[in-house]
């Protein structure tokens, strides 16, 4: 018959259902949630003029980070995203580094 008749179910790398053997060693690998900054210290309007406060949130690279790295909540991670944009179209904060 055909050769990929052969072939279990259980997926492309021939695993049982996505159980690992060594799941229960990791006992020592909880990472706990990050928690907005901005709803911490209740900042009400986040500023285009703070670059120092924005410069925290893009990395050497100048990529605006992603919330699940950063750890702001969605309603901060937009005002924050417009805020980068704004500064960065006034130039006080760079669109990449050299």
């Amino acid at each position: 018959m055909n050769d990929n008749s052969e072939r279990t179910s259980s997926g492309p790398r021939g695993g049982r259902g996505g159980k690992r053997e060594d799941r229960g060693n990791r006992r020592g690998m909880f990472r706990r949630r990050r928690v907005c900054k901005f709803c911490v210290e209740k900042i009400a309007h986040i500023s285009y003029r703070d670059a120092k406060l924005l410069a925290q949130f893009v990395p050497e690279r100048g990529k605006i980070q992603p919330r699940r790295i950063s750890g702001t909540c969605a309603m901060h991670q937009r005002k924050l995203q417009t805020a980068i944009k704004r500064a960065r179209q006034l130039a006080l904060i760079p669109y990449v580094t050299e």
